[in-house]
């Protein structure tokens, strides 16, 4: 099967600072991977290298969010399809939405349940909403893969089970940092682990346990 991400013995860093040395990583179409891991130990380096590769096919739910405060939640979740209309469509849209642009926008948030901030200012949001209108802009892309760095860190177990259930259901391939070992566990069928800079851990998740995941926490 054709990989959609094929590193070979690649380096990355942020800031001037390499981050990341020798990751070799080649993931197909249909994998639900947990990248796991310390804070700060290249998890989104990782994703920032993948989404690079993959632009046009990938959506990316990013930690800081990356939403426009000012405008509304249908305006933020409508960026994910930017790039699929003309200038003149998303000009109008920005003025006045199209009816079949806010219903489409309406069926991905009513699966996130935020189907009634649909027109609230994305700055009057708690976290997690805000959270949930950038997972919305990410569904709401017509690519077929999804990078999360820690796109369920801000809701509860229950909320983040049920966001973790449509991403799986709404994109092909998912690939999502997560903090929360158990859950990442429970998520994907493929975990891969980092620490010092490489993927130390790529294994499949049947028969894992958190516990089996300390070695990447000790120094």
């Amino acid at each position: 099967m054709t990989p959609v991400f094929d590193l070979t013995n690649e380096s990355a860093g942020y800031r001037g600072a390499t981050v990341l040395t020798g990751v070799t990583l080649r993931v197909t179409t249909g994998e639900r991977i947990a990248l796991v891991g310390e804070s700060g130990v290249g998890k989104s380096t990782l994703l920032r290298l993948l989404y690079g590769q993959c632009r046009d096919r990938a959506s990316l739910i990013p930690q800081e969010f990356g939403l426009v405060q000012s405008l509304t939640v249908f305006h933020n979740v409508y960026m994910g399809q930017l790039h699929e209309h003309s200038l003149w469509r998303n000009f109008r849209n920005l003025l006045r939405p199209v009816q079949q642009d806010v219903e489409a926008v309406r069926d991905v948030l009513d699966g996130l349940r935020l189907e009634d901030k649909l027109f609230s200012t994305v700055g009057e949001l708690s976290g997690g909403q805000q959270q949930r209108t950038a997972i919305g802009r990410a569904l709401y892309h017509t690519g077929d893969i999804v990078l999360g760095d820690e796109p369920v860190s801000n809701v509860d177990e229950h909320q983040a089970r049920r966001i973790l259930k449509i991403l799986g259901e709404r994109k092909k391939t998912c690939i999502l940092a997560m903090h929360d070992r158990a859950l990442a566990l429970d998520f994907a069928d493929r975990l891969i682990g980092l620490k010092g800079g490489q993927i130390v851990l790529d294994e499949p998740t049947a028969g894992m346990t958190p516990d089996d995941l300390d070695s990447l926490y000790v120094h």
